[in-house]
């Protein structure tokens, strides 16, 4: 498998998320010039879903690594049909790890496992068998000098894990360094990590 893992951003815009942090990805994202790219019809179904698609972002690159480009929202909706998300009036709830585990399967052939209770110990031994690994981690890991308030809530692709470090790309990541092939050391991984994740074969 190639070394290269190719990044996407969960809004079209990479650079946002300053924004989106600061204001909201309903008022933020309303101003991303490269929203249909996305894949959502309206600008207002692109600044509704962007903040709930770091999976979808994950999805994204898996695909891209072996040629497949598409769009994020056009992804969730797919995915949406399977029970990966549920959507009401006032929320979208997701991502919903059994249904997505489906969808990868019968629409892309990919093989997926939900995984809970996975110590970040175990994780290189995993990515030995699996190429990928979407793990559930706390948004703070962009800001891995500061103490999270709680783990999980957002999901990130790890694509290489050794006793040395972890690497990785943040769909909401607010820097180049924190986007693509961001690198921690295991116990600083540790403290944003949710000892939960979907390990995903091409």
């Amino acid at each position: 498998m190639p070394e290269t893992v190719p990044f996407f951003s969960q809004w079209e815009t990479p650079d946002m998320t300053l924004d989106v942090l600061a204001e909201g990805a309903e008022i933020a994202l309303r101003r991303d010039p490269l929203w249909q790219g996305s894949g959502a019809e309206t600008l207002d179904e692109y600044a509704v879903w962007a903040a709930n698609i770091c999976g979808m972002a994950c999805l994204k690159m898996i695909l891209a690594s072996r040629g497949e480009i598409m769009p994020t929202i056009e992804l969730a909706r797919r995915c949406t049909g399977y029970g990966g998300y549920v959507v009401t009036e006032r929320s979208i709830k997701g991502l919903i790890y059994a249904p997505f585990v489906s969808f990868v399967q019968e629409v892309f052939g990919l093989r997926a496992e939900v995984m809970t209770n996975v110590a970040t110990a175990e994780m290189p031994a995993i990515l030995d068998r699996s190429r990928f690994f979407i793990a559930s981690v706390s948004s703070w890991i962009r800001w891995p000098e500061r103490e999270p308030p709680s783990k999980g809530g957002h999901l990130v692709l790890v694509t290489a894990a050794s006793a040395k470090g972890f690497r990785f790309h943040n769909p909401s990541g607010h820097t180049s360094a924190t986007q693509a092939n961001a690198v921690l050391a295991p116990a600083e991984f540790d403290r944003f990590f949710a000892n939960r994740d979907i390990s995903v074969e091409i």
